[in-house]
């Protein structure tokens, strides 16, 4: 008899996972994919990279390489961090297999089963399966256009002071799935609060480089950066929306201390990420290129949420409710109580367009009344068309 541990036995496939099994068809427009599009991808940059290479770094992008990091890349990152006011010289730097390994790294540096982590409601689900995994509890605090509610966490944290959590995980800049960018002054209350209850924060900065104006730009500084003398915070960023995702490349920006438990970590789990993408990003980073790269996606992402913003305008019942985002990829709606969210989905898989549903952002898994669209990965061509559709869809059972 084959014995599974009570983690993999508490999986299970989901509705949501059986429904977007319907969505495989060649001719569906999906808003469903939060990555950038195929088409976007800097090839031909990277062809040259690497035509260019010397044969023995060559060969070194085929072998093993340190778990922290290729050096060179460590290097190259911890300049261009400094350059965005990171404070890269008072804290230890990594490189991890995407950002996701760096959550579950420090998922399991942090938690014990039993644990409770705090996060924002909605919650990136990459974070909340990671935690789950470790047999966290998870308390998802709601968000507002300001970022998350200070009253709410507040209540929460002092009525749980006996046993108090260990972690916030956070996503102020751009979030996903809510596209919110936090307010300077949201972020100011929050180190107070935090100070006081002594938790740990896990700041994922997956989106920050793709702000769409000035305000927002002003407005990215990571908490890392403003707040770190006052809090502990484990800052994580990406490759996966500033190169590619395939790279699988992300990084952690932590605490001496908490980076040798989370090297141990790492040397259990893959040993080192790839050397071979991280040379490439490293000569990336020094050519320039992934500075203009950068610059180029923020037009065209922007153009992207400009178009399927005026589509939702145009094709949507103005019960429907949502914030324009000023960056990132998604843009998070709010249905009337009346809508099913499960029949709009179905009847959108049908007529050829595709979303996410907002439960499976909601740690508690029941959230039915919002969805995600995703901009970043369709052409603009298809946004109109794929927005009408659910828009007729939404307007039928209103």
């Amino acid at each position: 008899m084959i014995r599974f541990s009570k983690v993999v036995s508490s999986l299970c496939t989901s509705e949501i996972r059986d429904l977007m099994g319907l969505a495989t068809r060649p001719d569906i427009i999906s808003f469903a994919g939060g990555m950038p599009g195929n088409e976007l991808f800097p090839v031909e940059d990277i062809d040259e990279i690497y035509n260019n290479l010397p044969l023995d770094l060559k060969r070194t992008a085929f072998q093993y390489g340190p778990t922290p990091g290729y050096p060179p890349l460590l290097e190259s990152l911890k300049e261009y961090l400094k350059k965005k006011g990171m404070p890269v010289d008072t804290n230890k730097l990594m490189i991890t297999t995407g950002s996701l390994q760096a959550i579950n790294i420090l998922a399991k540096v942090f938690i014990d089963p039993g644990d409770t982590v705090v996060t924002e409601n909605p919650c990136f689900i990459g974070a909340i399966s990671a935690f789950k995994s470790y047999q966290a509890n998870l308390a998802g605090i709601d968000l507002n256009e300001d970022g998350i509610d200070i009253v709410s966490l507040n209540t929460y944290l002092y009525r749980n002071k006996p046993v108090p959590p260990k972690i916030l995980y956070i996503t102020p800049n751009f979030h996903n799935p809510a596209g919110t960018l936090y307010t300077e002054q949201r972020k100011k209350e929050l180190v107070p609060v935090l100070k006081e209850h002594g938790l740990t924060v896990i700041e994922d900065d997956a989106y920050g480089e793709l702000y769409f104006d000035e305000d927002a730009r002003k407005r990215v500084t990571p908490m890392k950066t403003l707040y770190e003398k006052e809090l502990t915070i484990c800052y994580i960023g990406t490759f996966s929306k500033i190169l590619g995702p395939g790279f699988r490349l992300g990084w952690m920006l932590v605490p001496q201390e908490i980076y040798q438990k989370a090297e141990l970590v790492k040397q259990s789990v893959d040993a080192c990420s790839p050397s071979f993408t991280q040379v490439l990003a490293d000569e990336f980073i020094r050519s320039g290129k992934m500075e203009k790269y950068i610059v180029r996606m923020r037009e065209v992402y922007k153009r992207r949420k400009n178009t399927m913003a005026a589509a939702i305008r145009k094709y949507f019942p103005a019960a429907i409710t949502w914030i324009e985002p000023k960056g990132g990829f998604y843009i998070w709606l709010k249905l009337p109580p009346q809508i099913d969210i499960i029949s709009v989905l179905k009847s959108s898989i049908e007529k050829g367009a595709v979303f996410v549903m907002g439960r499976t952002f909601d740690p508690e898994g029941k959230d039915n009344s919002h969805f995600r669209l995703a901009y970043s990965h369709t052409p603009e061509e298809q946004i109109e068309k794929g927005i009408q559709i659910i828009g007729e869809t939404l307007k039928e059972l209103i």
